[in-house]
């Protein structure tokens, strides 16, 4: 099991196939399908078919390709990189295989995933930028439709740029390394660069950059910020595109023990991620200390995302952080998140509010009722009430023994919602009088949250 649950049968990697040889098996349109790709790369290509088709004659003459009309040997199989099975013929192609199998070389059946070592996707070619998009042959229309996407958003330009870039990545090194640097190089690759190039082409290119080095050296440099984003309740796809932006940007994230790896796996390779662990009722870090770490980041002059789950502004300690920063004068962004009252209403497929039956929502957490002074009790036990009570397992008996306290039915129907909107979710339907036993059989240790609603 990978990090985060994820498994990947296929595992992307850039293989180096310069001057290496390749070895195709066929001659027909699944062989110049394939070579058409093929044909892209620096490798030597040899076409084993007795009559192949007049496009690969055509390349054959000019030079791009040999043919060999006699098969494939064991001999030549070892020394191929790689070897595509494309005679569309099931004898051929296994025998094809075979032969592979016996030299120890890479093997490719093509259009038939489970008899091959590995897969050749999707790519977006900006040459030397090259994207790669895979679906491990479960949904080739989704990789094309992917691709479509990034061909439309990349500079066509994208690939010259990154050459004059690499030549010029010694002079760029005088700037900070860091968030100054990235900016730099993001400036000339998704800015200047590209109109640059359109406008004048290379040598404008090169001036474009020489430029903007001297206006980044000259800038004084960024000042570190904090942005508290809102990782929503668990599903990736509820994420905002905000927090997306700033996830991808962020040189530090602080994340909470509750935010789905899935999330975690947006941020940036190159970032620093600290788990900075709220659970109910667990370990945690001090709040101090995340404020410290936080202010700590930012006077380096990093670009921080707190990623706390669910909306930051509900049960999120924000105001502690907020206060903790404002000390030092330190700029901010809050970034809303969808909160796990919403997002359970959806999974329970009914609304928070009604016309007719409630012109008010109570938010309220089981986690800090200590004194319970400031619970309006009676007011929650109304009938007419809805309540949506984050992090309430503890307190599942006291709740249900303040709310009978104070006239609510025993038979106030309850919804238990935990892990809401990730793949392990579990709702279970109750009533107030049975709810601390009902609780007895969740096992899981994750937040829960109950939303009370009227019959």
């Amino acid at each position: 099991m990978g990090c985060g649950g994820t498994v990947l049968k296929h595992f992307p990697i850039f293989l180096n196939i310069e001057n290496q040889h390749i070895a195709v098996v066929g001659g027909g349109d699944a062989a110049i399908a394939k070579l058409r790709l093929l044909l892209k790369t620096e490798g030597q290509i040899t076409v084993y078919d007795n009559a192949p088709a007049l496009e690969i004659c055509s390349w054959r003459d000019a030079g791009v390709l040999t043919i060999s009309q006699d098969p494939l040997t064991v001999k030549q199989a070892r020394n191929a990189c790689l070897i595509y099975a494309a005679a569309e013929d099931d004898g051929r192609d296994a025998a094809s295989q075979k032969l592979a199998q016996e030299a120890g070389t890479l093997f490719n059946w093509v259009d038939n995933l489970s008899q091959s070592d590995f897969i050749t996707p999707a790519i977006v070619d900006r040459d030397p930028v090259t994207v790669a998009i895979g679906t491990e042959g479960a949904a080739p229309v989704v990789a094309r439709a992917i691709k479509r996407d990034i061909e439309s958003n990349l500079p066509q330009a994208l690939g010259k740029l990154a050459k004059i870039g690499q030549a010029f990545r010694s002079q760029a090194g005088a700037l900070p390394f860091g968030r100054v640097r990235r900016d730099f190089w993001s400036a000339f690759y998704f800015g200047t660069g590209p109109k640059a190039y359109d406008a004048s082409g290379q040598e404008g290119a090169q001036a474009a950059l020489d430029q903007l080095l001297q206006d980044f050296s000259k800038g004084a440099p960024k000042q570190g910020r904090v942005d508290f984003v809102g990782a929503g309740p668990g599903d990736p796809t509820l994420l905002t595109h905000k927090a997306r932006v700033l996830l991808h940007e962020a040189d530090v994230v602080l994340y909470d023990k509750l935010v789905d790896p899935h999330i975690l796996e947006l941020a940036r390779r190159e970032a620093v991620m600290v788990e900075v662990g709220k659970t109910g009722f667990g370990e945690s870090m001090a709040q101090s200390d995340i404020n410290q770490l936080i202010i700590d980041h930012v006077h380096t002059g990093a670009q921080v995302v707190r990623l706390k789950s669910g909306d930051p502004t509900v049960f999120g300690r924000l105001d502690e952080e907020l206060e903790a920063i404002a000390v030092h004068d330190i700029s901010h962004s809050i970034v809303p998140g969808i909160t796990a009252a919403s997002a359970a209403a959806a999974s329970l497929g009914r609304s928070l509010t009604q016309r007719g039956r409630n012109s008010s929502l109570r938010l309220t957490t089981g986690h800090n009722m200590a004194g319970f002074a400031d619970q309006d009790w009676r007011g929650m036990a109304n009938p007419d009430t809805v309540a949506a009570i984050y992090m309430g397992k503890a307190s599942a008996r006291f709740i249900q023994g303040r709310l009978m306290m104070h006239g609510a039915d025993p038979e106030t129907p309850i919804s238990v919602v935990e892990n809401v909107s990730r793949l392990d979710q579990k709702i279970i339907s109750t009533c107030l009088k049975l709810l601390p036993k009902v609780l007895e059989i969740i096992t899981a240790n994750s937040a829960t949250l109950w939303g009370k609603y009227p019959i």
